[in-house]
């Protein structure tokens, strides 16, 4: 086995919006950047400059994306999420106010016993985030 990566399908009101998203996600985390971006051509099967396939990083993770304005049963969903865990209280409240703008909050930032500061929050794009103030010795959500 070579590797194992998130592959993000940006489908249905979200088609068309993938280099939109990754632009954001880039921004809002240290280590991130655009490895890659490979975009359909006139004539080939969706529409012209959305995105084939793109590859990108957050925080040294390697995550791939794509556009599809096929007809999907499916979209984004809570039950699969990144979760990211955050340095500081300053760069967790950034990103979650970042990310859940156009979105919506499912656990607002605070603290729930498990963490001393987490949240839960699908972005405007409809992917869903979990965000966490390390702190050692602390379990999560997940554990």
């Amino acid at each position: 086995m070579k590797s194992i990566k998130t592959s993000l399908m940006f489908v249905g009101e979200q088609a068309g919006k993938a280099e939109e998203a990754i632009k954001l996600y880039t921004s809002l985390f240290p280590g991130s950047e655009i490895i890659d971006l490979q975009r359909y051509e006139a004539g080939e099967h969706e529409p012209e400059g959305s995105i084939k396939m793109a590859r990108f990083t957050i925080n040294g993770t390697e995550f791939m994306a794509l556009d599809s304005h096929l007809d999907h049963r499916f979209t984004f969903t809570p039950s699969m999420s990144l979760y990211v865990e955050c340095e500081s209280m300053s760069e967790i409240e950034r990103a979650f106010r970042a990310l859940a703008d156009g979105g919506s909050e499912l656990m607002p930032l605070d603290d729930y016993g498990f963490s001393q500061k987490f949240g839960w929050l699908n972005d405007r794009y409809g992917v869903s985030w979990q965000l966490n103030l390390s702190n050692p010795g602390v379990g999560s959500i997940n554990t």
